[in-house]
C-alpha cells in the first residue's frame, strides 16, 4: 500500500536527473528497500533549465546513490539517501560574455527572462508524477512524516567552475542533513497541531576551497595553497507553519554558523578571487545573466522558487567570500550573497524528494503543488538567512618558485605570509518577505590586522626579532568578543535566548519606515561595535497590488511608474577605528595593490556609450505628475565615529619600486637585499583624529530612462532636475592633527597639537547621461561647494621642521638605510612631563575663517567662486613673568583707508567689526572650449579686501631656530646591529628607481676641472686648451631648459589664459608695519588687532620700538570696455560685453593710490619717507603668429606699459635712516642663516645635486687666482677656439671712427619679428622732490633741509629677444638748501644763495670771464668748432631734450655682428660658427650719456651735515667677523669682454668753492674786492671706446693674437679677442677766482627759484665764451 504511494515520487525524481535509468529495476530493488546505483550521468540541460543559472554545466557525475527505505519501520525510522563522490563542472554561459554588452539581446533582455520564468513553473508541475488520490487520515499524515524525516548524506561532493585561466574547486568531505527536537540532536520528529515547527540540521565537516590558475592546455602547472582547508560548520533550519494543512511552512529560518574560518590568498590568486567577486556582482546587478534587474527581486523570485533545503555548501563559498577583503565591506558582500546564494540552490532539487516535498518548504506566487492552484492567492514566506562566524582570518602571501634538487622534479612554490586580517564575532543577516521587501545586515564586533615576517627584503617581523605583538598590529576596530559577550548571535537559531529557541513564535519587521526606526546606527554599534551595515530594499504599490514583477529599465512604459514606489538604502557604519601607516604596514598594502594590478581581464561589463535616440516620446501631463510625485533613488550612508590614524616616519622607503607599476608604469625587476630591520626609537610620528566622518551619496534608480523623460520636457522643474543628478555629501566633524612620538615601551607621548578640531563639509553633484543633455547649454553637469568654517594651523619651528623629517622620509623613495632622527629635535618638541626647558620657542598659530568655494561646469563654460573671511596670523612668545604675549603678525580685513598718512594715530579708530567684508571674494569663468567659435572669453572678477602686516622680529627667531646638530648614530635599541653600509651601497648599484645618489660617486670629468684652483692650475698647463670642451658640451647637455625658455613658455600659457580674458581686480591697500623689536598686543584691545596695536603702544608710557611703516597702493585693474560687477557672482553667469576677438580685452587699466611709507618712532614722532602717491598705467598687448619653418608656429607678443606717476616727494633724516640701516642689517642676518640653513637641508636629502655637475666653467676661468699668467691677455672663453672661429671678418682697418656706428643705432634697425617676445616701457614723472633734513653742525639749534628738485622724468625700456635698451630723460635737476631754527615754521635760504647745484642762470654766466681780454689764447677753443667723433655720434642717436639723457643698450653680440657683415660673407661664417657654441650667448653692453652745462657749488661744512644723515651706527655686539685667511682671492679681471662701450657728451661744468668765513661776512661794510670764491670750469668733455691714436700692445700668446688676426676680429666690439681702448677729450679747464656777490643771480626773489624767461644757454662752450668777450 505504502510503496505504491513512496516509490513514484522517489522514481520521478531519480529518473528526471539521471540519465539512462530502467525504471523497473529501480522500482525493483527500492521495493527490497536498498538501492545502489553506480557511475550515474546527470542530465545537464534538465539542471540547467531548472536553475536558471547563467551558468552552463561542463559534466556531472555522481559515483555512487544508495537510497535505504525501511519499509517496517517508516514511521519512527528515516529514509537515508547517500551519494558518494559527486562532480560537477561549471563555466559561465557562452553567450553571457558576447550578449550583454548589446543592449536589447535576450539574455538581458527583462522580458524574455521573464518569459522563461515563467514558463519554467508550470512545466514543473507538468513533469511532476499526477498526484494519485491520496487516502484520508493515517496514510497521508504518515507520508508527510516520512518526507519531513528523509536524512541526505553526500560524501565527498566536487564543484569546480572554470573561466579563462581560473579553476575554482570546492571540496566538501560529507554533508548530512537530518531532522532534529527543540534541542537541535537527531530525533524522528513531526509537526502537530501544539507545535508548528519543523527543524533539521546539516553539518559540514573538512571544507576545502582551491583557487588555481591553468594554462593555455587546461593544465594547472603547480598548484596553490587552498583558501579554505577542511573547515567544519553547521546549518541549522527553522520552519514554521501557519497550520497541520498548510503544504509551505510561512517562516523559513536558516542559520549556519563557523567556529574559526581561516582563509588563505597568495599573491597568484588575489586577481583571480577579485574576478570572482567581481562576477557576484555583475551576476547580481544583471549586467550579465539572463536575468536583469534594477536591484534584486528577479534574484529574490528566483531563490523563492528554489528555496526548499539549504546545500550549504556552495552557500558557505558566497560566504566565505566576504571574508576575503573586508576592508571592501560595501555593496558587493549581500551582493555576493545572494548571487552566491541563488546558485547554491541548484543542488536542492537533485537531493531533496519530490515536486510535493518542494512544495512543503517553498511558497512560490502561482503555487507548487496542484492543490494550491486552487487558492486565489498564496502568501509569500517570510525567509531569515544568517550566517555567523566566530573568528575569521585572512592571510595574505607571497610566493615564489623554489626548484628541487634534481633536475626533473617539478618546481614547487614556497609561500611565506606577510600579511594578516582578524575579525571577530561576524554576522551577515538576510530577510525577505517576497519582493516587496528585502533586506540585509552585515557586522562584526571587532576586527584587527597585522604584519608578518618579511616585506621585499627587509626582515621587520621575523620570529627572532623579539617585536612586541602591538608594534606588529597596526589596525584595531572595534571591541573583543569576550568583553562584548555573544551579541552577534543575537536571536539567531544558535542563541539559546532566542524566540525560536523558547518555543515563542518570532516577530519581523516587514515595513520600511518600522525598520529603519528599530534598526538604527546607534542599534547596530551597540550589537557590534566595529562594522554595520544595513542594506534595505522595498517595494510598495500605490494603486492597488504589486505587479507580478517588478517594471524594469529596458521595458517598462512610462505609465507604470507611478505603480510602485521603490527604495533602496544603504547604511554603513565603522567604529572606533585606529590606524598606524607605518614603513612595514604601507609596503605591505602596496604590495598587495601591485598583486591585485597583474592581471589582464577584460572586464565583465562595458559600460554602454551615452548615445541619444532620435526619437523623443512625448509625454502626457499626469505622467509627470506622477514622476514629480516619486521617483525611485538609491541612498548610501557611510559614517565612521571615531577614527585616529598615525603616521609615522618611513623607517625604510622602497616605495620606488611599488609606486611606478600603481601608477601603470612598467615593473622594474631588481634584485632586492635582505637586511633586518632594527626599530628606530622614538619614532616621531603624526597623529590625526576624526570624531566622525559622514557620506551621503544618492542616485536615481532608473537613471537612463528618468533622464531621457526629463530632459525631452521643454521646461523640466527644479525637482525633476535636482533627481537627474547623483549627489554626495561629505561633513567631517572634529578633525585634529598633532606630533607626537613612540618611544621603545611603544607608548606614544602625549601629542602637540598642530591643527586644533575643526569641521568641514563638501557637496557635489553629478548630471547622469550628460549626452541627452546636450541642448541645455544652462544644465550644470558638475557643481561642487566646499566650506571651511575655521581652519587653525599652530607650530614652532622645531615642530616644522620634524613634520619635514618625515614628510622627507616617505617622499625621497629608494633609501633602504634606517633614517637618523635628530634626538635634540625629537627632545625639543617633546618635553617630559614637568621639565620646563630654558628658553621656549615662539609658536606661530594661523587662521582662516569662512572659506567658501563653489565650482560648476555647464557644457559651455567652467566657473568657480568663492569667499574668505579672515585670515588672522599671530605669534605666541614666551614673555615675562612666565605669561605668554600674542603677538599679531597678520590681520585681515581690516580697514587701511586711513592708515596711508600718520594722522590714524592721533583720531579714534573704530575696532574691527564682526560685519567686515569677507577678505577675498572671486568669481572665475572659462570656457570650456579652446576654438572659442560659439562662447565669449574668460572672466575674472576679484576683491580683496585691506590687509595689515606686522614683520615682527620674533618671526625672524621662529625662522632661524637650527637644532642642535645632528646625533651621528641612530637612536635604537642596545644591542642591535644597524644596516650596515655595505648593503645600503650594493642596493644603490643595483640601479634602484629613484635612489637618492651617494655621497662618493665618481666625479664627472667637468667637475674635476672645477674642483679646486691648484688642481686646476695643473690641468691648465698640463693639457692642450682645447680639450675640456667635450666634457663641457656633455654636462651642457644633461642641463635642462634655460630660464629663458621657461620663461618664454610660461609667457606662451599666460598669454593663452588673459588673450580674451575680462579682469576686474580691486586690492584694498595692504599696510606693513616693520619695527625693530616687538610689538605684543596689548590685553586691552582685540586679539590680533594690529593697526590697534601699533597705536596703543604709539601713546603708551613705554618708549615705542622704531617701526617702518610701508602702505602699499590700492590697485584696481580693469579690462577695456567693461563695466563694474559685484564681485561674488551667482554661477554660471554672463557678462554685459563679451571679449569676442583675441586680445580685444586689452588695453588694461591700472590705477594705484595712496602708496606711501613713514616711520614711527619713540615720543610719538612721525616722519614721512615718501609722501602719499599713484599712478595710473595702461597696459597692452598684442600678438602675431610667426611663420617658423617646422611643425611649431610661435607667437610673437609686444607688451605696452604706459606709467604715469604722480609727483613724488620723498623725505629723508638721520633717525629714519639708522631705522633702516638697523631693519636691513637683521633682515639680512636673517636671510644668510636661512640661505646656509637651505643648503645644509639640501645636502642632508640629496649628497649632490640633482642636475649633474657644476655648470660649465672654463679650466682658465677657475684658475684665475692661481695663474695670471695665463688669463691676463685673453677672455675667459678664448680657450675653446670656439666662436673665434671667423664670428666675423675683418672691418676697415684703416681709422677705427671711419663709419663706426654706436649699438644703440644697430638695434633700433632691428625689427620686432625677430623676437618671440618684446617689452616696451614707459614712465613718465611730473616731478621728484627729495628732502633731506640734518642739524647744522656750526649753529646749535638750526636745521638744514636740502631740497632737490627733477622735472618731468621720462623713461623708456625696450626689452627684445636680442637686446635690451633703456632711455631716461631728465628736463632739469636742481638741488637748493634752505635752514631754520628749531621750532620755526619758515625757511630761509641757506648760505651761498641755497644753491648746491643747478642746470638754470642761476648762477650769473657773465660773472665768469675774469681774465683782460688781450691776454686770451686766440685758439683756446678752436676745438669747440670741431667736435670730436663722439659728439657727431652722440648727436646721431640722441635727440637732446633737457638737463640729462641716458641710454643703456645690452645686445647679443652675434646679432650686432650679424648687422655689421655683409651678406655673402655670412654664409662662410655660419657654417663656421655653427659647429662650435659655448651655450649662453654673449652680450656687448652700451652706455650713451649727454649731459648740459650745470653748476655745482661745494660748501664743505654743508657737505658734512648732508652727509651726517646717511651715517648710521652699527650696533656694538654686531661687529662682524673677519674673513678667515687661507682661500685665494678669486677676483673678477676686467676684460673686454665686461666693460661697457661708453659714450659720454657733457657741456660746460662749473664748480665753485667758497669761502665759508664767519669774520668776513660780519665786515661787510668794508666791501673791499676780495676774491673769495674758486672757480673750476671744465669744458665739455667727451668720452669713446675707439682711440683716434690706439697704443701698441705687448702680446703675451703669439698663437692665439696670430688667429684673432687673420680672422680680422681684433678690432670687432665683443669678439674674444679685441683690442679695445678708450679715448676721453677734455675740451679745457680753466681754474681761477671770483666774488660770490658778482656770481648772484640777477633776479632774486625770496626763495631763489626763478627760471630765466630767456631762451636757455647754447650747449657750446666756445659760442658762450665769445658772447662774454
Amino acid at each position: 500500500m505504502l510503496e505504491s504511494y513512496v516509490t513514484p515520487i522517489l522514481m520521478s525524481y531519480v529518473n528526471r536527473y539521471i540519465k539512462n535509468l530502467k525504471p523497473s529495476d529501480l522500482q525493483l530493488s527500492l521495493w527490497g528497500g536498498d538501492v545502489v546505483l553506480s557511475k550515474l550521468e546527470l542530465k545537464l540541460d534538465v539542471l540547467e533549465q531548472e536553475l536558471k543559472l547563467p551558468f552552463t554545466f561542463l559534466s556531472g557525475h555522481i559515483h555512487e546513490l544508495r537510497i535505504h527505505v525501511p519499509w517496517t519501520k517508516l514511521g519512527s525510522e528515516p529514509v537515508v539517501i547517500t551519494i558518494n563522490t559527486m562532480e560537477c563542472i561549471l563555466k559561465l554561459k557562452d553567450g553571457v560574455q558576447d550578449d550583454h554588452e548589446s543592449c536589447g539581446s535576450s539574455s538581458t533582455n527583462r522580458s524574455t527572462s521573464e518569459s522563461t520564468k515563467t514558463s519554467v513553473k508550470p512545466r514543473r508541475i507538468q513533469q511532476a508524477t499526477p498526484d494519485p488520490d491520496l487516502p484520508p487520515g493515517y496514510v497521508q499524515s504518515l507520508i508527510w512524516r516520512v518526507i519531513n524525516n528523509v536524512n541526505i548524506v553526500i560524501n565527498n561532493l566536487i564543484l569546480k567552475y572554470v573561466e579563462d585561466d581560473i579553476v575554482l574547486s570546492v571540496n566538501i568531505t560529507s554533508a548530512e542533513c537530518y531532522t532534529v527536537n527543540e534541542f537541535w540532536d537527531q530525533a524522528f520528529m513531526d509537526i502537530s497541531a501544539t507545535d508548528l515547527v519543523l527543524r533539521k540540521v546539516i553539518n559540514f565537516s573538512d571544507c576545502t576551497v582551491c583557487l588555481d590558475k591553468r594554462n593555455a592546455s587546461g593544465k594547472i602547472e603547480f598548484y596553490q595553497d587552498p583558501l579554505l582547508y577542511k573547515c567544519s560548520f553547521r546549518t541549522r533550519l527553522h520552519f514554521t507553519y501557519d497550520n497541520l494543512n498548510s503544504k509551505m511552512p510561512s517562516i523559513i529560518k536558516i542559520h549556519t554558523l563557523v567556529e574559526s574560518l581561516k582563509l588563505s590568498i597568495t599573491d597568484q590568486q588575489l586577481p583571480m578571487f577579485i574576478r570572482i567577486m567581481q562576477l557576484g556582482i555583475s551576476l547580481y546587478y544583471g549586467e550579465i545573466g539572463n536575468f536583469k534587474d534594477g536591484e534584486n527581486e528577479d534574484l529574490i523570485c528566483h531563490t523563492k522558487d528554489v528555496l526548499g533545503n539549504i546545500s550549504g555548501s556552495e552557500d558557505e563559498i558566497g560566504k566565505d567570500m566576504q571574508y576575503i577583503s573586508p576592508e571592501s565591506y560595501t555593496q558587493q558582500d549581500d551582493d555576493q550573497q545572494q548571487g552566491w546564494v541563488s546558485w547554491a540552490w541548484s543542488f536542492v532539487p537533485a537531493i531533496v524528494g519530490t515536486d510535493d516535498e518542494e512544495g512543503y518548504y517553498v511558497g512560490t506566487d502561482d503555487g507548487t503543488t496542484i492543490n494550491q492552484q486552487k487558492l486565489p492567492t498564496v502568501k509569500d514566506p517570510i525567509a531569515s538567512i544568517g550566517f555567523y562566524c566566530t573568528k575569521a582570518t585572512i592571510t595574505f602571501k607571497l610566493t615564489e618558485m623554489q626548484a628541487e634538487s634534481s633536475y626533473y622534479s617539478p618546481q614547487k612554490v614556497k609561500s611565506k605570509e606577510i600579511i594578516c586580517w582578524e575579525q571577530e564575532g561576524t554576522t551577515v543577516e538576510i530577510l525577505m518577505s517576497g519582493e516587496p521587501f528585502f533586506d540585509c545586515q552585515i557586522g562584526f564586533v571587532g576586527c584587527h590586522a597585522l604584519c608578518l615576517k618579511s616585506i621585499m627584503g627587509i626582515k621587520d617581523f621575523e620570529e627572532n626579532m623579539n617585536r612586541s605583538d602591538a608594534e606588529a598590529y597596526f589596525l584595531h576596530c572595534g571591541e573583543n568578543l569576550s568583553t562584548k559577550g555573544m551579541t552577534y548571535l543575537t536571536n539567531s537559531l544558535f542563541d539559546y535566548r532566542s524566540p525560536e529557541n523558547n518555543g515563542v513564535r518570532a516577530e519581523f519587521i516587514l515595513d520600511g519606515t518600522a525598520h529603519k526606526e528599530m534598526y538604527t546606527e546607534i542599534t547596530g554599534m551597540q550589537r557590534f561595535g566595529a562594522f554595520y551595515m544595513d542594506y534595505l530594499y522595498t517595494m510598495e504599490s500605490t494603486r492597488g497590488k504589486v505587479s507580478g514583477n517588478q517594471p524594469d529599465v529596458t521595458s517598462v512604459k512610462t505609465e507604470d511608474f507611478g505603480n510602485i514606489q521603490e527604495m533602496s538604502t544603504k547604511s554603513l557604519i565603522v567604529g572606533p577605528l585606529s590606524l598606524r601607516l607605518d614603513s612595514s604596514a604601507v609596503h605591505r598594502i602596496m604590495k598587495m595593490v601591485v598583486c591585485a594590478l597583474e592581471h589582464e581581464y577584460e572586464p565583465y561589463s562595458k559600460s554602454k556609450p551615452d548615445f541619444v535616440d532620435g526619437a523623443k516620446t512625448v509625454l502626457v501631463s499626469d505622467e509627470v505628475a506622477a514622476l514629480e510625485e516619486y521617483i525611485p533613488t538609491r541612498i548610501t550612508n557611510f559614517t565612521i565615529v571615531k577614527c585616529s590614524v598615525i603616521i609615522p616616519m618611513a623607517e625604510f622607503n622602497l616605495l620606488g619600486h611599488l609606486l611606478p607599476i600603481i601608477m601603470g608604469q612598467k615593473s622594474s625587476s631588481c634584485f632586492l637585499n635582505t637586511a633586518n630591520l632594527q626599530p628606530l626609537r622614538p619614532l616621531p610620528c603624526i597623529q590625526m583624529h576624526v570624531d566622525k566622518v559622514v557620506l551621503e551619496h544618492s542616485v536615481p534608480m532608473y537613471a537612463e530612462q528618468l533622464v531621457q523623460t526629463v530632459s525631452s520636457l521643454n521646461q523640466p522643474s527644479d525637482n525633476l532636475l535636482h533627481y537627474c543628478y547623483a549627489h554626495c555629501y561629505l561633513k567631517i566633524f572634529g578633525f585634529q592633527a598633532g606630533l607626537s612620538s613612540l618611544d621603545i615601551n611603544g607608548s606614544y607621548s602625549s601629542p602637540a597639537s598642530v591643527i586644533p578640531p575643526l569641521s568641514t563639509a563638501f557637496y557635489g553633484k553629478m548630471l547622469q547621461l550628460p549626452k541627452h543633455w546636450s541642448k541645455w547649454s544652462n544644465v550644470a553637469v558638475n557643481e561642487c561647494i566646499f566650506e571651511l568654517p575655521n581652519l587653525t594651523i599652530q607650530a614652532t619651528r622645531a615642530q616644522t621642521f620634524l613634520m619635514q623629517t618625515i614628510w622627507q622620509s616617505w617622499a625621497y623613495t629608494g633609501n633602504v638605510s634606517s633614517p637618523v632622527v635628530n634626538e635634540a629635535l625629537v627632545n625639543e618638541v617633546f618635553q617630559l612631563p614637568g621639565v620646563k626647558s630654558k628658553n621656549p620657542l615662539p609658536t606661530l598659530e594661523g587662521s582662516i575663517q569662512n572659506v567658501e568655494l563653489k565650482y560648476c561646469s555647464t557644457s559651455l563654460v567652467k566657473c568657480a567662486s568663492g569667499t574668505m573671511g579672515s585670515i588672522k596670523i599671530c605669534a605666541k612668545a614666551p614673555g615675562d613673568g612666565g605669561k605668554e604675549k600674542l603677538i599679531p603678525l597678520i590681520q585681515g580685513p581690516s580697514d587701511t583707508r586711513d592708515l596711508h598718512s600718520s594722522k590714524w594715530l592721533n583720531e579714534s579708530r573704530k575696532p574691527e567689526s564682526i560685519l567686515a567684508p569677507d577678505l577675498l571674494a572671486f568669481t572665475v569663468q572659462i570656457p570650456q572650449h579652446k576654438d572659442y567659435s560659439y562662447s565669449s572669453g574668460a572672466v575674472l572678477l576679484a576683491s580683496v579686501q585691506g590687509l595689515t602686516i606686522n614683520i615682527d622680529p620674533v618671526l625672524y627667531t621662529w625662522l632661524v631656530y637650527q637644532p642642535q646638530k645632528r646625533s651621528n648614530r641612530p637612536v635604537q635599541q642596545s644591542g642591535s646591529v644597524s644596516l650596515g653600509t655595505p648593503v645600503t651601497r650594493k642596493k644603490e648599484d643595483e640601479a634602484s628607481i629613484g635612489s637618492t645618489p651617494l655621497p662618493k660617486q665618481p666625479s664627472n670629468q667637468a667637475s674635476e676641472y672645477a674642483s679646486s684652483p691648484v688642481k686646476t692650475k695643473t690641468v691648465t698647463e698640463s693639457r692642450p686648451l682645447s680639450i675640456p670642451m667635450k666634457a663641457m658640451l656633455s654636462s651642457l647637455e644633461t642641463c635642462s631648459k634655460s630660464p629663458e625658455e621657461r620663461m618664454k613658455e610660461c609667457i606662451g600659457i599666460v598669454w593663452n589664459a588673459v588673450k580674451r580674458l575680462t579682469l576686474q581686480l580691486e586690492v584694498q591697500s595692504c599696510c606693513m608695519f616693520i619695527p625693530n623689536d616687538s610689538l605684543p598686543s596689548p590685553s586691552t584691545i582685540v586679539s590680533g588687532d594690529i593697526p590697534g596695536t601699533v597705536r596703543s603702544w604709539y601713546h603708551g608710557q613705554a618708549r615705542m620700538p622704531g617701526t617702518l611703516v610701508l602702505c602699499l597702493p590700492q590697485i584696481k585693474v580693469m579690462s577695456a570696455g567693461h563695466k563694474y560687477m559685484e564681485p561674488l557672482q551667482e554661477i554660471p553667469f554672463v557678462v554685459q560685453r563679451p571679449i569676442l576677438e583675441e586680445g580685444d580685452a586689452f588695453p588694461w587699466t591700472v590705477n594705484l593710490n595712496h602708496f606711501s611709507v613713514y616711520t614711527l618712532l619713540g615720543q610719538q614722532m612721525t616722519l614721512n619717507l615718501i609722501e602719499p602717491m599713484g599712478c595710473t598705467s595702461t597696459l597692452a598687448v598684442t600678438s602675431q603668429t610667426l611663420h617658423v619653418a617646422g611643425p611649431e608656429s610661435k607667437h610673437s607678443f609686444v607688451v605696452c606699459l604706459h606709467v604715469d606717476l604722480e609727483s613724488l616727494e620723498v623725505k629723508c633724516s638721520n633717525p629714519q635712516v639708522q631705522l633702516l640701516y638697523e631693519l636691513t642689517d637683521i633682515m639680512n642676518k636673517v636671510w644668510n642663516k636661512i640661505q646656509k640653513k637651505g643648503i645644509l637641508h639640501h645636502s642632508q636629502a640629496y649628497t649632490e645635486s640633482a642636475s649633474g655637475p657644476a655648470p660649465p666653467s672654463s679650466p682658465i676661468k677657475s684658475s684665475v687666482g692661481t695663474a695670471p699668467l695665463d688669463t691676463s691677455t685673453c677672455s675667459p672663453s678664448a680657450d675653446f677656439g670656439t666662436t673665434t672661429e671667423g664670428e666675423s671678418l675683418q672691418g676697415g682697418d684703416d681709422s677705427p671712427f671711419s663709419d663706426s656706428i654706436t649699438l644703440e643705432q644697430t638695434t633700433s634697425n632691428i625689427g620686432i619679428s625677430s623676437g618671440r617676445v618684446s617689452l616696451w616701457m614707459q614712465w613718465m614723472l611730473p616731478k621728484l622732490t627729495v628732502k633731506l633734513f640734518a642739524p647744522d653742525p656750526e649753529n646749535k639749534g638750526t636745521e638744514i633741509c636740502v631740497v632737490g628738485e627733477l622735472e618731468d622724468l621720462s623713461a623708456s625700456v625696450d626689452v627684445q629677444d636680442v637686446y635690451t635698451k633703456v632711455k631716461c630723460k631728465i628736463e632739469s635737476f636742481n638741488v637748493d638748501h634752505y635752514r631754520n631754527s628749531f621750532g620755526e615754521d619758515s625757511w630761509s635760504l641757506g648760505k651761498c644763495g641755497g644753491v648746491f647745484l643747478s642746470c638754470t642762470d642761476k648762477l650769473n654766466r657773465r660773472t665768469l670771464l675774469v681774465r683782460p681780454v688781450s691776454k686770451q689764447d686766440p685758439f683756446s677753443n678752436f676745438s669747440g668748432f670741431f667736435p670730436s667723433a663722439t659728439a657727431k655720434l652722440l648727436d646721431g642717436s640722441h635727440q637732446q631734450h633737457g638737463f640729462l639723457s641716458l641710454t643703456y643698450t645690452k645686445a647679443v653680440t652675434k646679432n650686432v655682428r650679424h648687422k655689421l657683415i655683409s651678406r655673402n660673407e655670412r654664409r662662410t661664417l655660419h657654417k663656421l660658427s655653427e659647429s662650435f657654441t659655448d651655450g649662453s650667448p654673449h652680450f656687448l653692453h652700451e652706455i650713451l650719456l649727454s649731459a648740459q652745462a650745470f653748476d655745482v657749488v661745494l660748501c664743505f661744512p654743508f657737505l658734512n651735515a648732508i652727509a651726517s644723515i646717511f651715517q648710521a651706527k652699527r650696533p656694538q655686539s654686531q661687529k662682524e667677523k673677519r674673513k678667515s685667511p687661507g682661500q685665494p682671492l678669486r677676483t673678477h679681471i676686467l676684460t673686454s669682454r665686461n666693460l661697457p662701450l661708453i659714450y659720454i657728451n657733457t657741456g660746460v661744468i662749473r664748480i665753485f668753492f667758497p669761502k665759508m668765513d664767519e669774520r668776513q661776512q660780519n665786515v661787510e661794510d668794508s666791501k673791499t674786492d676780495k676774491e673769495d670764491t674758486l672757480v673750476l670750469k671744465i669744458g665739455s668733455v667727451s668720452m669713446a671706446p675707439q682711440a683716434d691714436n690706439p697704443l701698441s700692445r705687448v702680446v703675451l700668446r703669439k698663437d692665439i693674437y696670430q688667429r684673432a688676426l687673420n680672422l680680422g676680429i681684433l678690432r670687432d666690439p665683443g669678439s674674444e679677442v679685441e683690442d679695445r681702448q678708450y679715448q676721453v677729450d677734455l675740451q679745457s679747464i680753466n681754474i681761477g677766482t671770483a666774488q660770490w656777490d658778482q656770481l648772484k643771480p640777477e633776479k632774486e626773489n625770496g626763495k631763489g627759484r626763478t627760471v630765466p624767461e630767456n631762451e636757455r644757454n647754447s650747449q657750446n662752450p666756445a659760442l658762450e665764451w665769445n658772447m662774454a668777450t
